[in-house]
């Protein structure tokens, strides 16, 4: 399959079965059967009988790549100015399906605070403030949809395990137009996050500061919230 993908990518125009199948070293019914399961996923086009050429399926994931690397390449300085300010861990997560993925981090080891969530490491949304950001701005069916999926498992006596909790959390971020996590994805850990969005006003990540659940302090919101405000701007967001 990769191999196709590759001899697509080497021309402009679209090629015959034939003429792909002879690159590849692949029989034509081999090449063929890839192909349409290619052509099912919109990976590669048929413009016309027997001629592939790549689809758009890849430029939309090439385009949530650039995304992803212009919110952390947009998000670096801001990240550690608000550390300095702060001197608590600072986090840029993006969505990944039910899951918030963590992209970059900004800390220091006098914190004092011991964050297991490494770059790269996944937590359900529900139980994250920035995963709360990108719940509050589904649908409610989408909602539903994600409770019934991920059975809002909790992983503290403090986790949102019921539905209608968890929505009325929603409705809170909404109206606050900012989130928190009150230990419930880990004890001891307090949370509060702000999103962040890009040119066509979408969210596409969010910053949060971590810190231990007696240290969060709310005087840190306001410059949290203009720091994600600062990347949103740089991701060409324009605030009404």
């Amino acid at each position: 399959m990769f191999t196709l993908v590759d001899i697509l990518a080497s021309r402009e125009d679209a090629m015959s079965l034939k003429e792909i199948s002879d690159k590849a070293g692949l029989h034509a019914s081999t090449a063929h059967r890839i192909l349409n399961d290619l052509v099912t996923g919109r990976f590669v086009d048929r413009p016309q009988a027997g001629n592939y050429r790549l689809g758009m399926r890849l430029l939309e994931l090439g385009n949530l790549v650039k995304n992803r690397l212009s919110v952390r390449d947009a998000a670096l300085d801001p990240m550690r100015e608000l550390h300095r300010i702060t001197q608590q861990p600072v986090n840029l997560s993006m969505r990944q399906g039910d899951e918030i993925v963590y992209v970059e981090r900004a800390y220091s080891e006098r914190s004092g605070m011991q964050v297991i969530r490494a770059i790269g490491g996944r937590a359900p949304l529900h139980l994250t403030s920035v995963g709360k950001l990108f719940l509050a701005s589904d649908e409610p069916q989408k909602i539903r949809s994600y409770a019934t999926r991920t059975g809002l498992s909790g992983h503290t006596k403090n986790s949102l395990t019921q539905l209608p909790a968890l929505e009325k959390e929603l409705a809170k971020v909404r109206r606050e137009t900012y989130a928190t996590d009150n230990e419930e994805l880990e004890l001891g850990v307090r949370c509060m996050a702000a999103g962040i969005f890009d040119d066509q006003g979408k969210l596409v990540a969010g910053l949060s500061i971590s810190a231990p659940a007696s240290r969060l302090d709310e005087a840190w919101l306001p410059k949290l919230m203009a720091t994600a405000a600062e990347i949103s701007s740089h991701l060409g967001h324009q605030q009404h």
